[in-house]
This record gives structure tokens, sequence and C-alpha cells, in this order.
């Protein structure tokens, strides 16, 4: 049995790409009932952002609408009765145009907890400003510093402000439900990409005006090249590991003996001969025979693995981290409750519009109600993408 501790909550999801669409995957992981409202033509993520489309709308159903049309109104309506929780991630403004606004959709629900992800939030300055993860995570301070000791500030693969601005969404929407059942009424949360950027920042960097720019840095915390063009993690922090590490390759690197090294205070005031003595150490072996050596010293090191790979992985397999369903693996929300998995992966990822007669027939509509509305969607250029 899996945790579902969100069994009967029920989720409209309005978002597209990426921060709207991770917010309401952890809900759906978490036993919610989330229906995915796509446009005709389908979450622009299909196309631009296929594997992440694919990950962060499994356990979802999804219905197309053309909002616009005429024949969405009533769809909104009933959708907006039937829901819980409303999210959407349009550029400011947008919602008012097609009646999808929270003034709009709380008339029709006083208890709808409404969440809107947006760049640089509803209100202020910058609310009209176009953006993606790269610019909010840099003008909120996450491309200042470096994150290797002898490096340059460089962006990380993965969409910090935009994962991170869906899982503060995803708080914010369940702090909601815990008043709203204290209070029985709605919220309006309005959450800024950028914000999260600059929270994330600030929590780790501070917001003093003379920071130190390694002052979160190791120079033996760090990835280093090896010998087979590989990279190895190594994670020393506290003194305990860098004395595991130093006794692992006395033999091999007898210079690290020096004094100069025998403290944190003192390898940082020496780090950048530190870690260009450790450049050239780590260049001998593979990153493989260095883990084979230095694993079995209590040394915190790792090997680079793709999320493949770490997918299956006997870690991976021992704490039932990835689930399938009908041909699908996916990576379930990372819990355990009462000994128990949190999450289940009850569908894979749906095809455009895959379970829209059953949405409209699930909140009541006619066949032919259900007809006219289907064909309002069929526009030219959707066939290609309808489920």
């Amino acid at each position: 049995m899996s945790w579902l501790p969100l069994e009967g909550v029920k989720v409209a999801d309005f978002s597209a790409l990426i921060p709207g669409p991770f917010t309401t995957a952890i809900l759906a992981d978490l036993g919610a009932d989330v229906i995915k409202v796509e446009p005709p033509k389908g979450d622009a993520a299909r196309s631009l952002l296929p594997a992440v489309f694919h990950a962060t709308n499994r356990n979802k159903r999804s219905i197309a609408l053309d909002l616009k049309h005429p024949h969405a109104k009533p769809v909104i309506e009933r959708l907006t009765r039937w829901a819980d929780i409303v999210i959407e991630s349009n550029r400011p403004g947008v919602t008012a145009r097609l009646g999808t606004d929270y003034a709009s959709l709380s008339a029709l629900n006083p208890g709808l907890i409404y969440c809107s992800l947006s760049g640089f939030g509803q209100n202020g300055p910058w609310r009209d400003k176009p953006g993606h993860d790269i610019g909010y995570v840099g003008a909120s301070g996450g491309l200042s510093y470096p994150g290797s000791w002898l490096g340059k500030p460089a962006r990380s693969s993965i969409p910090i402000a935009d994962m991170q601005g869906g899982s503060f969404g995803t708080i914010a929407i369940l702090a909601a439900l815990h008043e709203r059942a204290r209070t029985g009424k709605g919220t309006e949360l309005d959450l800024s990409l950028y914000e999260a950027g600059l929270f994330c920042a600030a929590l780790r960097h501070g917001i003093g005006e003379y920071t130190d720019p390694r002052a979160h840095i190791w120079p033996v915390n760090d990835l280093f090249e090896t010998a087979d063009g590989s990279v190895l993690i190594l994670g020393i922090v506290e003194q305990h590991f860098w004395e595991s590490f130093r006794a692992a390759v006395k033999d091999l690197a007898p210079e690290l003996a020096d004094p100069k090294f025998d403290t944190d205070p003192s390898r940082r005031k020496h780090g950048d001969e530190l870690s260009r003595l450790l450049k050239k150490l780590f260049l001998r072996k593979s990153a493989r025979e260095w883990h084979e050596l230095l694993e079995p010293q209590d040394v915190p090191v790792e090997l680079p693995l793709t999320p493949a790979q770490a997918s299956r992985t006997e870690y991976a397999r021992a704490r039932e981290a990835v689930a399938e369903v009908d041909g699908e693996r996916h990576v379930l929300f990372p819990l355990w409750a009462n000994g128990r998995r949190a999450g289940r992966l009850r569908r894979g990822t749906p095809s455009l519009n895959a379970d829209g007669r059953a949405v409209l027939q699930e909140l009541g509509f006619a066949h032919d109600e259900i007809e006219r509305i289907l064909r309002s969607v069929a526009a030219p250029g959707a066939a290609g993408v309808m489920g």
C-alpha cells in the first residue's frame, strides 16, 4: 500500500511548460485527481521539452479546450465547481481576458484555492517582463558565484527557479488547503519564479553587501577530472572525512600531509594550491579506480550517473523510487511515510485530449453537448496531437 494523503483532492491544471506541471505532478503523485487543461495544439512542452513533459504529466488526465471559444465557458464553470485547486502559469493579465482569473472563478467556488505561477508575480514593476529560468536564476543572484573552487559561475542543467518555484507552489497550496479546512475560505496564491530564485540564493549566500564568493564552497568538495576523461565527485566538508581521504592517498600524495592542510580554515587559506594538487592527483587514475579506492575508506565519493543510470541502481530498486505503468517508467515523489512509499504511479503521461470525453461526461454534460465541445477543439493543425 502506498501513502496517498491527497486522495479526494481535485485539481484543474491550466499551466504549461515546467513550473505548474511540476507542482501538479507532486500533487498527483500524492493522490490528487489532476485534470490537465490544454489548448487545442497542446502544452508547448509536448514539442519543446518532450522529456520534461513526459515526466511532469504522469498521473494526470488531459482535456483539450480552446479557452477563447464560447463552448469552453460552461466547461470552465463546471471544472471550477468540481475543483479544490486551480493552477495557471500565464503572463499577468491573460486569465482576466479569458475569464479564468481568481475573481471570476472564486465567484463560482468561494472555497477555491487558486495558484498563479509567473516569472515576476502579478504586481510590481517587472510583472510584464518576459523571462525563463536562466534569467530568473541569474537576476536573483544564483549565477554570481562559482560552484567550483577554481571555476567560474555556471548554470545548472536543472532549471532551479522553475522547479523550486513549482515546489514552493505545492507547499503554498498545501498550506492553503490546511487553512481552508480551518476557515472554509479559499485563497489566491501569487508565486514569482524570480522570487523563488532569490529565496534560494539568499538562503545559500545571504544578502550582505560583502559576501565572500567562496564562502559556500570547499576545495575538497568539488568535481575532479580523472585519467579516463570522466569526473569524480568528492564530497568532503567535515574534518573526519578529510582525515579518511588523506590516509587513503598518503602513498600517492604525500604532499597532502603538509600541516597547512590540517584544518578547514588553513585548507581554505591555501585552497588554490590544494585544489591544483588534487586536480593533478586525480588525473592519475580512472574515475572508477578512484571510487573503488576511496569509498571503502569512508570517503564521500560518487561517480557521475545519468538519470537513466541512477534510476536503475540497487538503491532505486530497494527504495522503490521508480515505478512502471503501461511501459512507462517514472521516478516518484521522494518520500516514505510510516514505512510506506509515498505516491503511486496510477497512470502514465496522457496523449492530448485523451480523457476529454470521459471528463466531460464526469462533469455532467449531455452527449450532444460533448460532441459540440469536442468539435470546437479539433482545430486545423491540432489533429496530429489529439489523443
